[in-house]
Formats: C-alpha cells, sequence, structure tokens
C-alpha cells in the first residue's frame, strides 16, 4: 500500500489526537499512526489512572477521619483486583471515544508502528504485519515518552509507571525509587491503598524544580501519612531471592531490604529509538528528544515534532496546547502561539501539590526583589476529623510591579483551587488585586487572598 497525506502523525496520544482532529476538521486530508490503545500515555498509563488510583487511595483516611464527625463507618477490606478491573473498563470507554473522535473528523487511524524511510516517506508495520508506505507534505511526531531504568545489576527485578497499574499482587512492601512527581504520587497513592512504602532518592530532598518550603512541606506530611522517605539514597542493585520473588535491594551505603515490588520513577525519555529519525534526518539531543525550533519544527522543514518528545515541559495540557498552536501555524491564522510561563500544575501526593509561577527561587533570580506571603494552618476538616494533616499556602509577590509571580499550595484540592488562581496570573492579577478580591469563606481558598502581611521582606 502506498498512499499520500497532506498530514501524517505518529503518535495518537493527547498531542497526536489534538493535531489529527483539529487539521481534519480544517479540510485536510490527515493520517494518524499508533500501535497501542489511543490516548497514549495520559489516558492508558498516566495521568487519568493514576489519579483514578488517587481516589482510591484517599477513602481509608476518609473512612477514619469520619469518626469527629459521629461516623462509626471504617474501611474493612480494599480488593486490588476490583480496583484494577474497574479502572480497565473506563480507560477502554477513553481509548474508544478517542477513536469516535477520530473517525468522526475523517482522519485515517493507522494500526501499526512508523519507521521513516527518508524524509517524507514512512513505512507502517501494522499490528498484523502488513507494510505499507506512506508519504506526506507535512509529518508530525508526537510519540511521547517511555520510562528509563538506569543501568543497575538486576534491572529487570523492577518495574515502572507503565506496569504498576496491573501489578500482581498487590504489593505490601513497596520500594519506590525516584524524587520527581511521579514517584511521590506513587508512593502517596500504594500507602494510602495500605502498602508498606519506602521512597529512595538520591538528592537532598524530593521534588526537585519546586518552590523550597512546597518540598519540605509536603515530605513530611508524606512521612506522616506513613511514607519511608531516604533521602541523600541510591540503589546499588536488585536480586530476586526465594519462591515468593522477594526483591532484596542493596544501597549504595551496604544496607539491604526486602521488598515485593521495586518501582522506577527515575524520569522519562522521548520515545524515538525505533523511528529511524536518522534516515529523515532529523536532529536529537543526547537523550532521543527531536529539537525543534519555536514553530515545532525540526532540522528537516517538512518534519515537526509536540508534546513530550520535545522534552520541554511534560504535561498533557502543554501537549494539547503546543498542538493547537501547530495547527493554526500550519492550517490557519498563524497567530496563535504557545506560552510556557504560568502553567499550572498538580501533584495528586496525599495531600495534593498546586502550583502555577515561579518558585521563590527562580523568581529572585528573574526579578530580584519579591515579598513572600506564607500561611500554614490546619484546615477546618480536620479539627473535628482527627488528623494532624496541614495546608500550606504561598505567594511570591515582584515587589516592582505588584504582580504575584508564584503562588503554591500543599493542601486537598490544591489542582482545583489553583486552577482558577492561573486565570488571574496569566492576566497579570497584582498582589493589590488579590486583596480587593472577597473570599470565599469557609474555604481554604480564601487564604490567597486574605494575607496581608509578608513573610520576606522585598530583595
Amino acid at each position: 500500500m502506498n498512499k499520500k497525506f497532506d498530514l501524517l502523525v505518529i503518535g495518537g496520544g493527547s498531542a497526536g489526537v489534538r493535531m489529527s482532529r483539529m487539521a481534519a476538521q480544517r479540510g485536510v486530508s490527515v493520517a494518524v499512526v499508533e500501535n497501542a490503545a489511543m490516548g497514549g500515555t495520559c489516558v492508558n498509563v498516566g495521568c487519568v489512572p493514576k489519579k483514578l488510583y488517587s481516589y482510591a487511595a484517599h477513602f481509608a483516611d476518609a473512612f477514619e477521619e469520619s469518626h469527629g464527625y459521629g461516623w462509626s463507618t471504617q474501611a474493612t477490606n480494599f480488593d486490588w483486583p476490583t480496583l484494577k478491573t474497574r479502572r480497565a473498563v473506563e480507560i477502554t470507554r477513553l481509548n474508544r471515544a478517542y477513536e469516535g473522535l477520530l473517525d468522526s473528523a475523517g482522519v485515517t487511524t493507522l494500526r501499526g508502528t512508523a519507521t521513516f524511510l527518508n524524509s517524507s516517506e514512512v513505512e507502517v508495520i501494522s499490528n498484523t504485519g502488513e507494510r505499507g508506505v506512506y508519504r506526506a507534505k507535512n509529518i508530525v511526531i508526537a510519540t511521547g515518552g517511555w520510562p528509563q531504568v538506569p543501568e543497575i545489576s538486576g534491572r529487570e527485578h523492577a518495574i515502572t509507571s507503565n506496569e504498576i497499574f496491573d501489578i500482581a499482587p498487590f504489593p505490601k512492601r513497596l520500594l519506590v525509587v525516584g524524587g520527581g512527581y511521579i514517584a511521590c504520587e506513587f508512593a502517596s497513592i500504594f500507602t494510602g491503598l495500605g502498602a508498606n512504602v519506602t521512597l529512595a532518592y538520591r538528592g537532598e530532598q524530593v521534588l526537585r524544580g519546586f518552590d523550597g518550603d512546597i518540598r519540605n512541606f509536603v515530605a513530611a506530611e508524606m512521612v506522616k501519612k506513613g511514607v519511608g522517605i531516604r533521602l541523600n539514597t541510591v540503589v546499588q542493585s536488585i536480586a530476586r531471592s526465594g519462591s515468593d520473588g522477594e526483591r532484596v535491594v542493596t544501597f549504595g551505603d551496604g544496607s539491604r531490604a526486602g521488598f515485593d515490588a521495586v518501582l522506577y520513577a527515575t524520569g522519562r525519555h522521548a520515545n524515538t529509538a525505533t523511528l529511524g529519525l536518522g534516515r529523515a534526518g532529523v536532529a536529537t539531543n543526547d537523550d532521543g528528544a527531536v529539537i525543534v525550533n519555536a514553530h515545532f519544527q525540526s532540522s528537516v522543514p517538512s518534519i515537526y515534532a509536540l508534546g513530550d518528545v520535545i522534552d520541554r515541559v511534560q504535561l498533557t495540557p502543554v501537549a494539547l496546547g503546543e498542538a493547537m498552536a501547530l495547527v493554526d501555524q500550519l492550517y490557519g491564522t498563524g497567530k496563535r502561539e504557545m506560552s510556557y510561563e504560568f502553567i499550572p500544575t498538580a501533584v495528586f501526593t496525599n495531600p495534593n501539590i498546586g502550583t502555577v509561577g515561579f518558585s521563590e527561587s527562580s523568581a529572585r533570580e528573574r526579578f530580584g526583589k519579591v515579598r513572600i506571603y506564607r500561611s500554614e494552618f490546619r484546615p477546618l476538616l480536620h479539627t473535628l476529623s482527627g488528623s494532624s494533616e496541614r495546608c500550606l499556602m504561598k505567594l511570591v509577590v515582584e515587589d516592582k510591579t505588584d504582580r504575584v509571580v508564584g503562588l503554591h499550595m500543599v493542601g486537598a484540592n490544591a489542582g482545583e483551587i489553583v486552577q482558577g488562581f492561573a486565570v488571574a496570573m496569566k492576566a497579570g492579577a497584582t498582589k493589590s488585586v488579590f486583596d480587593q478580591t472577597i473570599g470565599i469563606h469557609p474555604t481554604s481558598a480564601e487564604e490567597f487572598v486574605t494575607m496581608r502581611e509578608p513573610i520576606a521582606a522585598a530583595g
């Protein structure tokens, strides 16, 4: 089979589906290549199932905390297979929804693995072994990222975020290696579901790149919830022992411990190894990420790349925004641009993190003089629940303009709260505007508009 399209998209994840669908709606002939379930990492082994598991993990706390409100309900038995089955049903529904969106837009879906033959031709080997060569005026690479396990002895005994959702049996003792948001989220999730979790991280503190106060505060809260955090710790080797498959882990200091499973969450690399980018002349960095310019154009003018495969900001909404900008550039007015400033994000630890804008340290580097507003308190819910969980809220304000350039929160529903404030910050809201805004009482969110005295003078 040999067919030509206006646009060929490699990858059916968030960026690829959005790019394909929006372009097809503008009358462009589009084909998308995908060799796995439609929806990519986010739908299948990322954001969506992780959030579902995070919901599940909070029920144990909710049952316990309800006692302070007069309820006698308690968690008696958690059934891991039921959660896995229910999650799989929902993910299948989403896969079909994505397929339906593409079909209704007139996109041709090619099920198989794509490899470049040259800068304008791609060979697709279908999942049944059939081969086809496809040409396109423009080609978009949207193959996302892939979790990595370092080259240590026994690495084959570790799993990644791709496998953790369906692990069997449920790991009563889980080692999570890594200190980023994926590691911290899974540590919180499996602790909430009843596992004994240890998180090992080679750095001084988890969540590198986040605001310092947020990092320290959420780490302390995670420990209170039962996560064992080992900092400045590296894994030297993993060995499988006994008939039950226990993983015996040797750490850098020579100590050893046994676990039922070892989850590596130490980073993701661009998923480009099998694409044959060299034959197309597409330049990549040392980690395989496609190098693009401000308009997502690679070293080959007719080949573009979006999403995690370009290794800018690895977030689903960012991939969607990049796709919309490129669709407009190629098939619209060309006026839409992708901004990477004030991107809100959430981390589904227990408690949650919500953040947008600059950390305190990065704001001082960027703006010089800043004012810091910080509030730590016990949420109203926990005045009766008996829980010791606390909430942290922080504002970073550029002193010269009074603009709020950083907003950070650790607490229940932090992502939901921060999303609304992100709109205000994108619009350039100042601390004076925050001060003039009436709070909704009693809520945690109102604290962002009632902090009056800075804890740190400008400078």
